[in-house]
């Protein structure tokens, strides 16, 4: 499947913004399944940019910095992507959980994507006794990694409920566990929550999901924004495999991921500075719009 993604950012200042330095994670990132074809930043105003390193995990970072006063900042971002990635399938020969935690406690692999990095508690998602031992119902040591992180996904996807209303972009996992309720982040936080206290390195991935879906399927929850979900290191020879608790399925065709990391904080697709006074107001859209289809 090749897709063209539109995503518009517009922030509106009361007062001029006197100065802008922002961290912009907007372009998709070379990743399993999935190939860049085009990309292009568009700003107005225009300010400086520059490429910089990621500070954790795996994201194309530009800088921007505006010195100019502006009423107005908006970040439009295109690209073109092509995606060919098969759904996963649960197997009895799949390693269990107990063995992908002993293998990834053993790596040595000092890339951003070893998956020791992804063991441990993270600074938005601290481990916490309630989520893990609810989610342990679905852990079991023995169980095929696969079969477990699907099951644990469709639960969530089950037991809470999709409401825009109920958290903020810094709620906590606990807070969103207990009302039961939240967006995909939230999700995607409880479920990296209990994986990593099950002792399975696990990853949040930021990105997209096809905003129309094809005829006669449901549309996918969290279309029209920026989406996300979790990656599960499943072996040497599995990889990382994408979760999607937030509906329930795989990371397969309808999933671009953007960036990679240990929470949000180290893959928000725009962070930074403003230095000015007043209100601010800011409108995002995304558009991921199909060009073709891939043969079966």
């Amino acid at each position: 499947m090749l897709y063209q993604i539109r995503h518009v950012t517009r922030f509106e200042y009361a007062e001029p913004a006197a100065f802008a330095r922002n961290n912009l994670r907007l372009e998709p990132i070379l990743w399993s399944g999935q190939v860049v074809e085009d990309y292009a930043l568009i700003l107005e105003p225009q300010g400086r940019t520059f490429p910089t390193r990621a500070e954790a995990g795996l994201a194309n970072v530009v800088r921007l910095v505006v010195e100019q006063p502006a009423r107005t900042l908006t970040i439009e971002s295109r690209a073109r992507v092509r995606v060919d990635r098969l759904v996963p399938v649960p197997a009895a020969s799949d390693p269990t959980v107990a063995q992908i935690g002993e293998w990834a406690r053993a790596s040595r692999d000092p890339s951003p994507a070893g998956p020791a990095a992804y063991l441990f508690p993270s600074p938005l998602i601290p481990l916490d006794r309630e989520i893990a031992a609810w989610c342990a119902a679905d852990l079991d040591p023995g169980r095929g990694v696969l079969d477990a992180a699907l099951a644990l996904a469709l639960r969530i996807q089950r037991d809470f409920a999709f409401d825009p209303t109920a958290t903020l972009v810094d709620t906590p996992p606990r807070e969103a566990f207990l009302k039961r309720g939240g967006v995909c982040q939230d999700f995607a936080q409880i479920m990296l929550s209990g994986l990593r206290a099950a002792g399975l390195p696990a990853a949040y991935a930021s990105g997209y999901i096809r905003t129309l879906p094809p005829p006669g399927q449901k549309r996918l929850v969290g279309a029209d924004a920026t989406h996300a979900w979790v990656l599960v290191w499943a072996g040497p020879e599995l990889g990382w495999v994408g979760v999607d608790p937030t509906n329930g399925i795989w990371m397969a065709g309808d999933h671009v991921v953007v960036a990679i990391g240990r929470d949000y904080a180290d893959v928000a697709p725009i962070d930074g500075i403003v230095l000015g006074s007043g209100a601010r107001n800011m409108r995002v859209s995304v558009d991921v719009e199909p060009l073709e289809q891939v043969p079966a």
